[in-house]
């Protein structure tokens, strides 16, 4: 059976395995289609606690979300590969046409958001690492998890399965995040807090 949803999930050396892995198995788990792109040369990825991630592809290969038939992109945190994603170009331009064309925008780590110029003033949360960075930019938040119209973001490996939930929640709906919530073992209260 053939999704209907498709994400493209970014990864990169320094990205938080946690993050990455977690939002992969989670959208996957709801039938939903993940293209995992390194946004780097290579599609070997060494993460943030040295685990080593091997992307289904390289994102310069990936040629648009539209064109791509993409529902979402998934910015996973870890603060080398979150950096890495700011300056990247591509994920700037990939991240200006998600918020033009009204797709689903996910970030763990947001300080890309700000550095491509997507969704001032919108209700955003982070790490507390890089609170400074985003709070003249965006209107900050210390819930685990915010979602403000099409754009999610969360704090760190802790909320990473809230993360994928409000993902999952966004895409497929309330009925698909508590179907695949139920079989995980998730705490009922983590669930119904999105």
């Amino acid at each position: 059976m053939v999704s209907a949803h498709k994400v493209l999930v970014l990864v990169a050396d320094g990205s938080e395995e946690m993050e990455t892995v977690i939002s992969v198995d989670v959208l996957r788990r709801a039938g939903i289609h993940v293209h995992l792109a390194a946004a780097q040369d290579s599609v070997e990825a060494t993460c943030s606690r040295g685990v080593r991630v091997t992307a289904d592809g390289l994102l310069a290969d990936v040629p648009g979300l539209a064109a791509g038939g993409y529902d979402a992109i998934v910015l996973p945190g870890g603060l080398a590969g979150a950096k890495t994603f700011a300056a990247s170009p591509r994920v700037g331009a990939l991240l200006r046409e998600g918020e033009q064309a009204g797709l689903l925008v996910a970030a763990i780590s947001p300080i890309a958001l700000k550095a491509a110029g997507v969704f001032r003033g919108a209700r955003i949360t982070s790490h507390p690492s890089v609170r400074s960075e985003l709070d003249a930019v965006y209107a900050y938040s210390e819930d685990r998890v915010v979602t403000d119209g099409k754009l999610v973001t969360s704090r760190g490996p802790g909320t990473t399965f809230d993360f994928a939930l409000a993902i999952v929640k966004a895409i497929c709906g309330a009925a698909k995040m508590h179907e695949i919530a139920e079989p995980m073992m998730l705490p009922p209260s983590l669930v119904q807090a999105l």
